[in-house]
């Protein structure tokens, strides 16, 4: 790629960068963010600036230009994050909005969130920054949209960090639960399509019960992995308080608790075949259940929930525990939404190794969520490249 790809405007990567940056208010933006798109889907190897710009053009000062693009050229990122929305939607048919973590290792200590943290996936600590990611999720793959940066304590606090890294005044330090309420509310803003379950792995934090409650509020159905120690109320039929009570009365005990003991007496239990290419079949065991905490009107009785647990066949590990809003769903189903948690994380790691994920060489709020945003369209157009894929809607319950 030479020179002439900085303002060639033909072809299907520039046309489909101009859809997405369309709302850049200047066409020098425009501009580089066609160059940049077109860098990460050209390069070789690492994305970084300097290589992305030797691959477009042989000046010297493309590199600054690019450079100054992602990290200090005030665009609003929102805009394009809805028209990837929209531009996906177009050729796909979701099956669920899954949110997921992407943990994104760094060296130095100076880049915007980045900070000392425990990775379960490889049960050691790591310095890196965490990334909060919203998926439109299809039976083959999952397409990023949009982000959060979690911003711990010191990032938030210190605001000496907070001018150096430029984050916003409206930016704080948030859990990951209301990190996730805030990207459902754009999605639901921005979608033009039939609504999808949310899906989430909160299985890691004290307050799932968050989520569960957000997500109810806003009439959302969900399938989230909920920690071990998560309270429920155990049962189908249970008695409400009367007014001005604080909600069911019932037998309260930990999510774990039903699946400890294989009596079968507290959950039934369905079997799912082993998908295609894979050995082993799938044990879902199920328990009715309503929230401790559940909101009681005069007019709406408590909601129930399914509260179970999924086991493969061969694995002694204690099964993994989930929450869900579909009662109605069958055990496929659930488990089907369960599995697209799978692939968003093979986006992130397909994201780290030929798109440029980990490759920001910048430090500043902005320019992560520039670079986030590049690279999320990058990886959508490499996947759909204007054909569409073959993605069939799951049926789910009312």
């Amino acid at each position: 790629m030479t020179t002439h790809a900085l303002t060639d405007t033909r072809g299907p990567v520039p046309a489909f960068a101009d859809s997405i940056f369309e709302r850049l208010p200047r066409a020098d933006q425009r501009r580089w963010a066609r160059a940049y798109l077109q860098g990460l889907l050209a390069t070789p190897g690492k994305k970084s600036v300097r290589r992305i710009a030797a691959a477009l053009s042989e000046s010297p000062t493309v590199s600054q230009s690019l450079h100054q693009f992602v990290n200090a050229s005030p665009w609003d990122w929102a805009p394009p994050r809805e028209e990837l929305v929209r531009w996906v939607e177009h050729r796909t048919r979701p099956q669920a909005w899954t949110v997921d973590l992407a943990v994104l290792r760094k060296r130095g200590e100076h880049s915007c969130g980045v900070h000392r943290r425990f990775v379960p996936s490889t049960g050691r600590s790591a310095t890196c920054q965490v990334g909060v990611g919203a998926f439109l999720a299809v039976p083959d793959g999952a397409f990023p949209v949009d982000w959060r940066l979690l911003l711990p304590g010191p990032w938030a606090r210190d605001p000496q960090r907070r001018r150096r890294a430029r984050i916003p005044d409206g930016v704080h330090d948030q859990p990951v639960e209301r990190h996730v309420l805030d990207l459902v509310d754009i999605l639901a803003s921005v979608s033009r399509a039939v609504p999808v379950p949310v899906v989430a792995d909160l299985s890691a934090s004290p307050d799932a019960v968050d989520l569960v409650r957000g997500l109810t509020l806003r009439d959302r159905h969900f399938v989230v992995a909920v920690p071990d120690d998560f309270k429920v109320v155990l049962g189908r039929h249970l008695k409400v308080q009367q007014r001005g009570g604080s909600g069911v009365r019932g037998m309260l005990i930990a999510a774990r608790s039903p699946f400890q003991f294989e009596t079968g007496g507290l959950f039934q239990t369905e079997t799912v075949p082993a998908e295609p290419g894979h050995r082993r079949g799938t044990t879902v065991m199920t328990s009715l259940v309503h929230l401790p905490t559940a909101l009681v009107s005069d007019s709406q009785p408590p909601r129930t929930y399914q509260l179970f647990a999924v086991r493969t066949a061969g694995d002694r590990r204690p099964p993994r525990l989930w929450l869900t809003s579909l009662t109605r769903a069958r055990a496929d189903e659930r488990l089907a939404l369960v599995r697209t948690l799978s692939r968003t994380a093979e986006s992130v790691r397909r994201m780290e190794k030929d798109f440029g994920l980990l490759d920001f060489e910048g430090r500043s709020y902005p320019g992560w969520h520039h670079h986030m945003t590049l690279v999320s369209a990058a990886y959508a157009y490499s996947r759909l490249d204007g054909s569409g894929i073959a993605a069939r809607p799951l049926p789910t319950a009312a």
